[in-house]
């Protein structure tokens, strides 16, 4: 299993953290904006730890952890770390067996504990502690950040907050400003802010306590997923359904505001090169009688079933700030919103409104088989395409 990433890495979180010092980040534009997916390696000559073991991505608007977990389990940190660690094992994480980061804490879960580290100090012992108490009759039962015995951690203090043991919670995704719950029968449930619609529940208001999203009752949902202010998940069926914020394009919707940003960028590239050749212009123009009255979605308050390709279904999800990438059952990823930092993978800075595949990795004869995105970054791990035989 490889991964690679593509977006911003202004701090190295996808390449190059070798070359930065403490606190400082790039300026040239291409070691910023990586566009292209640029596989991830360990610094072999600093690191004990391999990308090519079982490794898991977490990751964080300036930081990326590396979670590996066969033989004596780690985390790597790459990007903004304010201590000498990165590239390196994080030595209080020997033995964890799942991580979170966020842009203040690292949040380790051991067998028998949790610890969450503030990654602003050089501290000496964790920020926040709690002991795991072990059920025998749950013994070997994988923990699932960022849900703990009882409740969750959150991305702000207080990092631990309680959770009702009626939810039954099994999956939980969080934002800044909102969370998306998945409990044991497949329900959907949020919180927090809802000014850009992205608790579904159909209008702008906020939530203080998990409310279910009535417009999926009776579809059990198998994966959930969030962004700055648009959320998503998947059906039992592996179909997609997107909420919220649209400005970007990031639900997969007709947005306004992109095509305008989108003309605007053809105008200026025309202007740039007024020799070109007119046929190979991307925009429409309509046709004598044809009338174009599109709808555009700004905010989607209501969950939306989004038909991303009709001949396979979509296996799992991730959201970033403004861009969302899902992964279908035939090994392919596809990606749509905010592309200025190349997150989209599609080797342009472009946005789209519309879900593309990434081609790299069907060229490659790569299948991809999990993505996860930061705020403004998409990492994918792949496994090489078995071809059969003649």
């Amino acid at each position: 299993m490889r991964w690679f990433g593509f977006g911003f890495n202004a701090f190295g979180q996808i390449y190059g953290q070798d070359k930065l010092l403490e606190g400082e980040c790039f300026e040239n534009e291409q070691e910023v904006k990586v566009s292209s997916p640029t596989e991830l390696t360990a610094q072999e000559d600093r690191s004990d730890c391999r990308l090519k073991t079982d490794c898991q991505i977490r990751a964080s608007w300036s930081r990326r952890a590396s979670l590996y977990l066969n033989g004596d389990s780690c985390v790597c940190l790459s990007g903004f770390v304010s201590n000498d660690s990165c590239g390196n094992p994080v030595k209080e994480s020997r033995g964890c067996k799942d991580a979170i980061i966020s842009e203040s804490y690292l949040t380790l879960a051991f067998s028998d504990r949790l610890e969450s580290w503030d990654l602003q100090k050089k501290e000496t012992s964790p920020s926040w502690s709690m002991e795991i108490k072990t059920d025998p009759e749950i013994s070997g039962t994988p923990l699932n950040l960022p849900l703990v015995p009882g409740g969750y951690i959150a991305t702000k203090t207080p990092l631990y907050r309680s959770l009702s043991p009626h939810l039954r919670a099994k999956s939980l995704a969080l934002s800044s400003e909102h969370a998306i719950l998945l409990s044991a029968s497949g329900t959907v449930y949020t919180w927090g802010l809802g000014s850009h619609g992205q608790l579904g529940h159909g209008g702008l208001t906020p939530e203080e306590e998990p409310r279910a999203v009535e417009a999926l009752w009776g579809m059990p949902m198998s994966c959930v997923a969030t962004g700055g202010w648009h959320s998503v998940c998947i059906s039992d069926g592996g179909d997609l359904y997107v909420w919220g914020w649209n400005e970007s394009g990031q639900l997969g919707l007709p947005s306004r505001g992109l095509r305008k940003a989108t003309q605007q960028q053809i105008s200026q590239q025309q202007e740039e090169s007024p020799c070109r050749d007119a046929s190979t212009s991307t925009a429409e123009e309509p046709q004598e009688g044809e009338i174009h009255e599109e709808v555009f979605i700004s905010i989607q308050a209501f969950p939306a079933l989004l038909d991303i390709t009709p001949s396979c279904e979509v296996s799992t999800v991730s959201c970033g700030c403004r861009h969302t990438a899902a992964v279908t059952t035939t090994g392919d990823l596809y990606t749509w919103g905010w592309g200025d930092y190349g997150q989209l993978g599609h080797q342009t800075l472009i946005s789209s409104d519309e879900p593309q595949r990434v081609e790299l990795f069907k060229e490659q004869q790569m299948r991809v088989v999990d993505v996860v995105c930061g705020a403004w970054n998409t990492f994918a791990s792949v496994v090489k395409e078995e071809v059969a035989g003649p």
